[in-house]
This record gives C-alpha cells, structure tokens and sequence, in this order.
C-alpha cells in the first residue's frame, strides 16, 4: 500500500525527536530526499507517496540513525568547504571545525604562489582536495597508513575532477623512510591528525567513537604524540619559505606551536574557528 509523504516525514520527525537526534527535522528531510532521490535543497512533494520498497529502504536507514550511526555515513557522502566527498567508516568524518584550515592554505597558497603541498592523515583527502579545487595551480600528495581511506580518497579525487593534481602514498610518518617515499619536498604541509588523549577516547561522542577509525582519533596520552613526530619530519620534507598548517583540538594550539618552534619553525599566527576556538596553527620556516 501507498504511504502518504507528509504523515511519513512526521513519523520521522517524532522517531527522531525521542531518540534526541540533533536538528531531527532537518535530518528528517535528508533521510526522505535519499529515499526519493531528490537533491538535498529540493523540497518533499508532500501531496506525493512512497512505495512500499521506498518505504522499506527509509526504514532500515532511520533504524542506524536512531542507533546514532552517523548521517553522512548512512547517506555515504558530506558537504564540506564547497564540495561533496565520499565518506565511510574507513573515514574520519569532515567537520565544519576543519574549513578553517582549507581557508587559511587557499589563502596562503595564493598569495604566496605556493605550488606543491602533502596532506598527512588525508583520509576522505577533503583537506588536500578542497585546497586543490581553489588553487589550479597547486599539485599534492595525502599520505594515510589506511590503505582502505586512500581509497575514498581517490574517488573523491576522481569525482572531483582533481586526480591529475591529487597522488596518494600509502604510509605512515612514523615510518622511518618516509621522506625516501614521498620522493620530493613541498611548499606546504598541513594535516588535522589524532589529537584526541588517549584516556579521553570513552567519553567521545557515540557517533565519533564508535564510528570514525581510532587512529585518525587517538593522539597518545598527551595529544600532542603525532605532531611531535611531523615536527621532527617537516625538515626533511619542506622547501625553504615553506609553510605549515595544523588543526589543533580545544586547549592544544599554543603547545602545538612550541612542539614546532623547538624544531626551528616560526609560528606567524593561530586562527580561530567560528567558536572562537584556537584552531588553525600558522607557522614557516
């Protein structure tokens, strides 16, 4: 039997509602626009109806939701910056926190004329590749140890019309040849590594704890164990004049800095995010 869109987008909304899903009636529309195949900014055709199948397939996609299995890996895509990226759980999924840094690299990268940069940790590559689709005249590599993230990566690089630009290596930067592998030095770095202590990984949100890969999370008992290693490692990977460009998480900017200040890099600024959170930290050789 037919179901009526409107009477089903309130049974939605209420399900969604009860099981305290953020922003339940935006969510409830995405979850009807998929089903209907209908752009995200399309409006329901209320007066319409859903057939059983479409009915069945909205069913098993709110049953994740309302387990709190995130949206955007139900839908296998999210928005971020001004471009759509693929998206699993072999991800970590883009946040609004990281535009900042595709900002400020635009930003830099342009007026700098800066022309190659490495992407530590790419993951879905929506850092490298939002900077790539802004800057035509930059080319870069993402480097991840998750062959299965590099995967996505590519696809995104694909759709995106960037993978001539866009090389993945599959490493890690504990490696001890890493910078043998990457076979030549950049104008920029950035990443957004595991920053998350250790000790805090349990008390993370359930849709971030359970469903982003720990090793884009975990950042050792401090923090700061990964940055200190891309500290150690951006000497032997950078041109001179060369920037670098780091997410920090809440409370980690200033000692992130001195991490690359003891290396001899120059901090030049720390950019807050749109919670006037210290996010984005700026520095050069």
């Amino acid at each position: 039997m037919p179901f009526s869109i409107s009477k089903t987008f309130d049974s939605v909304l209420s399900r969604l509602i009860a099981a305290r899903i953020p922003s339940p009636r935006l969510e409830a529309r995405l979850l009807l626009a998929e089903v209907l195949q209908l752009a995200e900014n399309q409006l329901l055709p209320s007066g319409a109806e859903l057939t059983q199948e479409q009915c069945h397939l909205l069913e098993n996609m709110l049953s994740l939701r309302l387990r709190h299995y995130p949206l955007c890996k139900i839908l296998g895509r999210k928005g971020f910056y001004k471009y759509d990226f693929i998206v699993d759980e072999n991800v970590l999924s883009p946040r609004p926190d990281t535009e900042i840094l595709v900002e400020t690299a635009v930003d830099i990268a342009s007026r700098k004329n800066l022309r190659t940069m490495v992407d530590f940790g790419t993951g879905s590559g929506c850092i490298l590749l939002s900077v790539l689709g802004d800057v035509p005249e930059m080319a870069g590599i993402g480097v991840d140890i998750s062959a299965a993230a590099l995967n996505v990566a590519a696809r995104n690089a694909g759709n995106l019309g960037l993978s001539g630009r866009a090389g993945f290596i599959n490493a890690g930067w504990f490696d001890e040849d890493i910078a043998v592998c990457l076979g030549q030095k950049f104008d920029l770095m950035v990443s957004n590594p595991p920053y998350i202590p250790s000790a805090d990984i349990a008390g993370l949100a359930e849709e971030v704890r359970a469903h982003d890969p720990l090793l884009a999370l975990d950042g050792g008992q401090d923090g700061l164990r990964d940055y200190r290693r891309l500290a150690e490692i951006a000497p032997l990977i950078l041109k001179p004049g060369a920037y670098i460009l780091l997410e920090a998480g809440i409370g980690q900017a200033r000692d992130i800095a001195s991490v690359f200040e003891d290396k001899g890099f120059v901090l030049e600024h720390i950019r807050n995010d749109l919670n006037s959170i210290p996010r984005c930290v700026i520095l050069h050789n």
